[in-house]
């Protein structure tokens, strides 16, 4: 008896090929550079302004500190059109490009264009110290 391979057989066997061979996102067993490592020191907690926050470029995040030791991280790169973020100031968060303003306590839009808030990151105070997490 011959062992004919069926549609079906050659479908799962593919998507098991398929699978095996993926990794998921943020997974540095590949041969893909990390943007940003785990735990990498972004700051010093004095380099943060209370009431204001702290443009990282390099790891696309910003760093704020709306009150006294509450520090906060999101996501550096406009919702709106992608661009990245330029200044803190008066308690937003600044975007060059078409002027989009987001709240530095929660990344929520202050003023548009954009109509969705900045990504939170994770950060780590030890110390004075502040770490991506």
């Amino acid at each position: 008896m011959t062992n004919r391979s069926t549609r079906r057989t050659v479908l799962a066997t593919g998507a098991c090929a398929l699978l095996a061979g993926c990794s998921k996102y943020g997974d540095n067993s590949g041969s893909q550079p990390s943007s940003a490592a785990s735990g990498q020191e972004l700051a010093k907690t004095s380099d943060i302004p209370v009431g204001g926050g702290k443009i990282f470029k390099d790891q696309k995040v910003v760093v704020t500190q709306p009150t006294k030791d509450d520090f906060k991280a999101f996501s550096a790169i406009c919702t709106h059109q992608g661009c990245t973020v330029s200044t803190v100031s008066d308690g937003t968060i600044n975007c060059p490009c078409h002027g989009s303003k987001y709240k530095i306590e929660n990344a929520a839009v202050a003023h548009g264009p954009a109509t969705r808030p900045l990504p939170a990151k994770k950060i780590t105070v030890e110390g004075n110290s502040i770490h991506l997490a």
